[in-house]
């Protein structure tokens, strides 16, 4: 069986690195931005996005939203993993449409298994 594939969207390449060695048992996209993010999501279709909040050129609660409101798009589930920590930015996080809104620094478990009950893997 093909592995499942997610996208991780972060602008910090330690981010990036940190969050892809987690999920290492997964096909890995990147993407340093939210524009990027929705490019790659068309091109590519991932099982799952990963997506950092604070992010230049556009966020990730704006590339959230645009995720879930692109008709091709919008069966892909987004996991939100971020330092913006407050109740409110969680909130915020899932009235954009996160399916899980997890902060950082995370714990490798805590993601895996949000990862796992998303995309049916574990």
């Amino acid at each position: 069986m093909a592995k499942k594939k997610i996208l991780i969207v972060d602008d910090s390449p330690t981010g990036l690195k940190a969050a892809s060695a987690v999920l290492k048992n997964y096909d890995i996209i990147t993407a340093t931005d939210g524009k990027q993010a929705l490019e790659k999501a068309q091109a590519e279709q991932p099982d799952l996005v990963v997506l950092d909040v604070i992010m230049p050129n556009m966020d990730g609660f704006q590339a959230c939203r645009k995720i879930k409101k692109t008709p091709e798009l919008q069966h892909i589930p987004v996991i939100m993993l971020t330092s913006k920590n407050q109740k409110s930015d969680e909130f915020w996080g899932k009235k954009q449409g996160a399916d899980v809104y997890l902060t950082k620094p995370w714990d490798d478990s805590v993601l895996l298994k949000a990862v796992g009950e998303i995309i049916g893997e574990g």
